[in-house]
């Protein structure tokens, strides 16, 4: 876990009291009780999904960075995932963008901060002054601190003039946040943590959670063991690791989840589960609503019919829900990434609103955010359909408030661009500037390949990044480096409303600024007042005064919202430094009436233990729509009628297959950070097309080959896979790999370009597309000390390994001499070096290992078919400081010559624990639970997020043994 470079020493972060402040919102955390020495250990969160963990980072002499979970964080009690235990080894300064660049004619140059600052503030006038404020755009992103968020949307909406700021959270929540509008008047979520510790019910639809949020996924694991009686349903086209630990599954065919919700409703009204006392006094369209409903749901036969799933099942889970008081829908990007996502988010909140489950311990409908800062980001206004402070664009006594807050000389009066029609605007040069930070919009953006010609044909690009070399970069004309995790200091907002903050115990490398300073200064040289924050903390307190601005309820002008975190202003930076998590609303009156909350508890495994650390973390959290008020005018929620609609595109004789796109356990986005980390490669190592295995039979693809997958928009090429999870005409295909990564296997590329017209969110989880064999003379893998170029190959990814970089390659072309290709590839042309290789000339299989100082240099392995040695013990070797000549004969051979050498591919990268491990040690101790296989051989014990494959593969090895 090593931070090349880094300095050992560490910022502080001091906890002072505050008269204002609650005691309860200032840390107790003895490491930042002073500022004169540097602290062993800091307090901060993980920069990964919305669950918002704790961390405790530590710097050691050497620079080596160690994360562990933080015990007193209220999110996840000491908890991490895979992805935030490997955090220290994602920190370190290789491929880092470390001083300012610009484009010349020889390419990008390094340049001054001055220069670069000047040449953006300058581009971007010169053309705000020539085409108008519209012309120009900034395009963010859900990683950036709330901070930074507040600063970029301050400078577009209330200076430049327009709103022309998006994010790529309108990739992943737009929808969840037009939904929650439509129904509440504002974006709220209702429901915190410790309500799924308190359901009787939860359903999750579409949402892996088991993987892509996998310490939520935890908390409701242990809740069910500790009340069996609690129910888990999953709603999701595939048959995810999340489903292993379901009591019931509906694999509903993608784009059906509102004839799916609409039939509940309908449902609902014949099964007298009907709230009608809560309905008449806090809501209006009900009966527009059913009616809608019923028109082509209202008969479960039809229903089950459209959503291709058993009607047994499908009444199973409706009486479930009739029946449960308290249940809650949980729904992530499977319900937002749609072209009907808004209409999937009221179609579940009308089935809350319809059963008054809202307001009410343990139910209601949960929006869990992709993002660390999505939430956050909202909050201040980053989408551009949104002003700060959950104020609307479209209202005029909204702009008011927000122009006369900030005195700023103008204010964007309609709705910016959305993300994809923005790169359509670029493309079209009706925008011709465009700022991109801490993004990759060619890798994750739908028609991924219409934003590089938008982006080569835009007269200014500045991106703001932590690394030298993305996608995005490539057509960068300034490209300013920015500060990552670790380094930069500032708060997020997790799923639950909970803010919490990002500190710093990293100093700045090279010349790397905070985005929100940058911005700042561009804006300062563009000529604009308003920007000479003192630090953070004082960006925090305009955000937190600007919520509470015009909210208090004697004020004559007040446009009441429930977001109000005013009780938060005033504190300095030494308060500001220590505040402690907290969940919004913190109204100034909450922040007088509250007291110390109880101390966080250090182990949250055991039920009982589990129950107290929910309590104490949410024994004073406030509880939104408790009291039925919505934020509308007349209080009422709203019911929102939503007529069911397939997919834009259909499947039709061209293009038969549908494609869903989505997350791996182990990576996250663009890989720009976890490609870095060996143990997070070792699970999931390369890009992959998962089909059903009849599917495969039908289109002419392997399992284990190549195949092409080809839209009206682009192409990719991945190895094939049977994950067990897919039904017939559908293949999924994860988003992470981009070209720094792999030679083809950008899923952007593939992806429709159609979008919500509600929300603006693009359709990710349907794509028509057809596959083809990726016809290749030859497999093969290399394992190298030193980077090698993957020349020669027709296809291939780079992984980082422990010790090493591995390539996965094929080529179309057959090698004449592979002894010849690989000394070149190694650089061992020396006649006398340490070369051991063996060739089957007429299998066409050829291995080989380049031995330096008794030291395994190198090793390559080729073959005409893809299934090949394993890489697991071969990895092994690289640790050895001497080469045993055992492992000389195994690498001749192919494979390890010691039983139990090679573990498999592996499941618990927490523990490096691997498949023929697992299956061994299960038929050979006849383990028959996951807690067995733990205890067994440490497998789960860590962050769990391995849990569901090790019941899984309980399952297949009692099957296996059956027969």
């Amino acid at each position: 876990m090593s931070a090349t470079g880094r300095s050992a020493s560490a910022p502080s972060a001091t906890a002072a009291s505050a008269s204002s402040l609650a005691p309860s919102l200032l840390s107790s955390d003895p490491a930042r009780a002073s500022s004169s020495t540097p602290p062993a250990v800091t307090s901060t969160t993980c920069p990964y999904c919305g669950v918002g963990c704790g961390v405790q980072a530590s710097v050691a002499s050497d620079g080596k960075v160690t994360v562990a979970g933080d015990p007193a964080h209220p999110s996840n009690f000491g908890r991490l995932c895979v992805k935030g235990s490997a955090l220290g080894e994602t920190v370190g300064l290789e491929g880092r963008l470390l001083h300012p660049l610009q484009r010349t004619e020889d390419g990008l140059q390094r340049v001054s901060w001055d220069t670069a600052l000047d040449t953006a503030a300058s581009g971007l006038r010169r053309i705000i002054d020539t085409h108008g404020p519209d012309a120009v755009a900034l395009y963010v992103s859900g990683q950036l601190l709330t901070e930074d968020y507040y600063v970029a949307n301050k400078l577009m909406k209330g200076y430049v003039g327009s709103a022309n700021i998006d994010t790529n959270s309108r990739l992943c929540m737009s929808s969840a946040v037009a939904g929650h509008k439509r129904a509440f008047g504002e974006d709220l979520v209702p429901v915190s943590y410790a309500d799924l510790e308190r359901a009787d019910l939860i359903v999750l639809v579409g949402s892996n959670t088991a993987w892509c949020h996998p310490i939520l996924f935890q908390r409701i694991a242990r809740m069910r063991e500790a009340r069996p009686s609690a129910r888990l349903v999953v709603i999701d086209p595939r048959r995810t690791a999340t489903c292993e630990l379901a009591d019931l599954h509906l694999p509903i065919k993608a784009g059906t989840d509102v004839w799916l919700f609409n039939g509940l409703l309908s449902y609902l009204t014949r099964s007298d589960a009907v709230d009608a006392a809560f309905v008449g006094a806090h809501t209006s369209g009900w009966d527009a609503t059913v009616a809608a409903a019923d028109v082509d749901c209202a008969d479960p036969a039809e229903v089950a019919r459209v959503c291709e799933i058993d009607l047994d099942v499908l009444l199973q889970f409706y009486r479930m829900f009739a029946d449960t008081d308290r249940t809650i829908t949980a729904f992530s990007q499977g319900v937002n990434q749609s072209s009907a996502g808004t209409d999937k988010v009221n179609a579940i909140i009308n089935c809350h609103l319809a059963t008054g489950r809202i307001g009410r311990p343990g139910a209601g409908p949960f929006s869990i955010t992709g993002q660390p800062n999505a939430m956050g980001g909202r909050e201040v206004g980053g989408l551009a359909n949104m002003l700060a402070a959950h104020l609307d664009l479209d209202k005029a006594d909204h702009r008011d408030l927000v122009q006369t807050f900030w005195s700023s000389p103008a204010i964007a009066s309609r709705p910016g661009l959305k993300a994809v029609d923005l790169f359509h605007a670029i493309e079209a040069g009706t925008v011709k500037a465009v700022w991109i930070i801490a993004t990759n919009p060619v890798v994750s953006l739908p028609d991924a390949d219409q934003v590089k010609r938008a982006l080569a044909a835009c007269e200014l690009v500045i991106v703001s990044d932590i690394m030298a070399q993305t996608d995005t970069s490539a057509f960068a004309d300034v490209l300013l480096p920015a500060l990552g995790w670790g380094e930069k200091d500032g708060t997020v907002t997790s799923s639950e409303r909970r803010i919490s903050r990002q500190r710093a115990f990293l100093p700045a490398p090279g010349e790397a600024r905070a985005d929100w300073q940058v911005l700042c200064d561009v804006a300062t040289r563009m000529g604009y007042d308003g920007f000479d924050f003192a630090g953070p903390h004082a960006i925090f307190d305009e955000h937190v005064r600007l919520t509470g601005y015009r909210n208090e309820g004697d004020d004559p002008q007040r446009v009441r919202r429930v977001l109000d975190v005013s009780g938060l202003r005033g504190m300095d930076a030494a308060q500001f430094d220590g505040l402690a998590p907290v969940q919004w609303p913190v109204t100034a009156a909450w922040v007088a009436a509250s007291s110390r909350k109880p101390e966080g508890v250090s182990d949250a495994v055991s039920g009982a233990v589990l129950d107290a650390a929910v309590a104490a973390a949410s024994a004073d959290a406030p509880r939104i729509l408790a009291d039925h008020v919505f934020s509308f005018p007349d209080g009422r929620a709203r019911f929102v009628p939503t007529p069911p609609r397939a997919p834009r595109h259909a499947v039709d004789d061209d293009f038969p297959l549908s494609l869903n796109t989505g997350r791996v356990r182990d990576q996250w986005h663009t890989m720009t950070r976890t490609g870095k980390s060996a143990t997070l490669a070792s699970h999931i190592a390369e890009a992959f097309i998962d089909i059903h295995p009849q599917d495969a039979l039908r289109y002419g693809v392997r399992e284990g080959g190549l195949a092409r997958i080809e839209s009206r928009w682009g192409a990719m090429v991945a190895r094939v896979q049977h994950g067990g999870g897919m039904t017939r005409g559908s293949v999924f295909v994860p988003i992470h790999w981009n070209d720094q990564f792999a030679s083809d296997a950008r899923v952007g590329a593939v992806v429709n370009p159609v979008v919500d017209p509600v929300s603006g969110e693009p359709e990710f989880k349907h794509t028509p597309v057809r596959i083809e064999d990726f016809p290749v003379a030859w497999y093969g893998f290399v394992l190298s000390r030193q980077a090698v170029a993957p020349d020669s190959a027709a296809h291939w990814t780079r992984i980082q390994g422990k010790q090493f970089t591995r390539l996965e390659l094929a080529g179309r072309t057959a090698l004449d001499d592979p002894r010849a290709w690989a000394r070149a590839l190694f650089g061992a042309t020396d006649p006398d070096a340490d070369w051991l290789d063996y060739r089957d000339q007429a299998g066409g299989v050829y291995r080989a290992a380049y031995v330096v100082d008794d030291r395994i240099e190198a090793c390559v392995f080729l073959s005409p078919r893809p299934s090949l040695p394993s890489r697991a013990w071969l990895a092994t070797l690289f640790d050895q400081d001497v080469l045993a000549d055992i492992d000389r004969i195994g690498l001749l051979a192919g494979q390890p010559m010691i039983a139990g050498a090679d573990v498999g591919p592996i499941v618990c990268s927490c523990f490096g624990v691997g498949r023929t491990t697992l299956r061994n040690a299960i038929v050979e101790g006849g383990l028959t639970t996951p807690a067995q296989v733990t205890a067994c051989v440490k497998a789960g014990g860590n962050c769990g997020s391995c849990v569901p494959e090790i019941k899984k593969l309980i399952h297949e090895t009692r099957i296996d043994a059956a027969a």
